[in-house]
């Protein structure tokens, strides 16, 4: 790869020296990535994750029904129409 190109497109501004180095790491990358290319993954299922992803979400049930709704708003400092109410947050 071009790493002056890349960088003309990103517009970023290189010295020489570094593209040097880029180039050099550049390089580094792609001999790796031929690496990985070369691994033979016929029979390998494809999937968007290394693990195991499990569902956490769960059902919306109430199971402690022990605090009311006159418990909950005898506890609020300010209470309008059976609600809780809050100061005004936008103008």
């Amino acid at each position: 790869m071009k790493v002056r190109e890349i960088a003309r497109l990103a517009r970023i501004a290189l010295s020489d020296e570094e593209a040097v180095r880029y180039q050099g790491q550049m390089d580094h990358i792609l001999k790796y990535l031929e690496q990985l290319d070369a691994i033979d993954v016929t029979d390998i299922e494809p999937t968007a994750h290394a693990g195991a992803v499990y569902d956490v979400v769960r059902e919306d049930i109430a199971t402690d029904t022990s605090l009311t709704r006159d418990a909950a708003l005898g506890n609020a400092p300010a209470v309008a129409r059976d609600q809780f109410r809050m100061p005004k947050v936008v103008d």
